[in-house]
């Protein structure tokens, strides 16, 4: 397992903070990095266009200026999703500015295409893709993909259905490189937990909703906090693709969660301005499985601390427990 020493000599914890469909942004993504965790946003996020532009600009300053002020902090790197789906009629334009601006790490999902990791490796970029399964998984590194991210069962938003345990597994009989997991992660234990299984970092997404700086409606931040696991429903009607959502935000849009009928994956889009269907279900909101540890509402740097407490003392515990056995040869 490989974790580029770019990235790793900068990490608090081994954490990436997903990229979250509209509620990612700056501010939630320079409070992660500062705190010593990878941030991330989908390009798509920065309306219009020229938006995007300042986001890259001003992650970039600030980013730097925090390191120069402060050399010894662990500072990450950001990442920038894009959605390589074929109705992104953006792609083009986000991955040029990528380039001008040289995202360090650029996440591709909904597709992985030859072209964009060539762009991104031209001025030394990683490229994390994001898979549900092995098939997908040998499609993104035979197109140059340099790491996976493992989307198991229990993740936010498009997750996959397999068992965290057999995808790790499966996907380290053939790849040595840069490896997350992503599936119901929201406790520093439970990052450690990914490590043991062979995964290189935790992919945590809906846990960092509801940070102060997550652009999200309080009533949205406040529906995580009070949910668990028994409140997550996998539904393929939003966006065509299967999903988890919060089953209180389906019942409050006046469907019955229990009773959904199945989407179209046709009918899945990303073109700028074509999304009415998405507007639609504006109001229906996504969530993985691990919520139920979530207690609260605070800031993402105290959440990052909260982590690192718990991932050292699940450490320590791990490292005592251990220590009462042996193996007998």
């Amino acid at each position: 397992m490989t974790i580029p020493a770019s990235i790793a000599n900068r990490l608090s914890i081994p954490v990436i903070g997903s990229p979250l469909f509209i509620i990612s942004n700056p501010d939630l993504v320079l409070a992660q990095c500062k705190a010593g965790v990878i941030g991330s946003f989908p390009s798509l996020n920065a309306r219009p266009i020229e938006q995007l532009d300042e986001w890259l600009a001003r992650l970039n300053e600030e980013i730097g200026a925090a390191r120069q002020a402060n050399p010894a902090a662990k500072i990450a790197p950001y990442a920038v999703n894009l959605i390589v789906h074929k109705s992104n009629n953006r792609i083009e334009e986000d991955l040029a500015l990528c380039v001008k601006h040289k995202a360090p790490i650029v996440i591709t999902s909904l597709g992985a295409r030859t072209e964009v990791n060539d762009a991104v490796h031209s001025y030394g970029g990683i490229v994390l893709h994001d898979i549900i399964n092995i098939v997908f998984a040998h499609k993104a590194l035979e197109k140059g993909a340099d790491g996976l991210i493992a989307v198991a069962a229990g993740a936010g938003g498009h997750a996959g259905v397999l068992s965290p345990f057999a995808l790790i597994s499966e996907i380290r009989e053939f790849f040595d490189g840069p490896l997350a997991l992503s599936g119901a992660i929201s406790t520093g234990a439970q990052v450690l937990a990914a490590q043991a299984m062979g995964a290189d970092f935790a992919y945590i997404g809906s846990a960092f909703i509801p940070t102060h700086e997550a652009r999200a409606p309080d009533n949205y931040k406040d529906m995580i906090v009070a949910s668990a696991a028994k409140d997550i429903v996998y539904s393929s009607l939003f966006t065509g693709v299967h999903g988890n959502y919060l089953s209180p935000s389906i019942a409050a849009a006046g469907m019955d969660p229990n009773t959904l009928p199945e989407g179209d994956k046709a009918t899945m889009t990303f073109r700028a301005g074509e999304s009415a269907k998405a507007k639609a279900w504006k109001d229906v909101w996504g969530s993985g499985q691990g919520i139920g540890a979530v207690k609260g509402r605070m800031g993402a740097a105290e959440y990052v601390a909260q982590l690192k407490r718990e991932y050292e003392e699940a450490r320590a515990n791990l490292t005592a427990a251990s220590a009462k056995f042996s193996v007998v040869g």
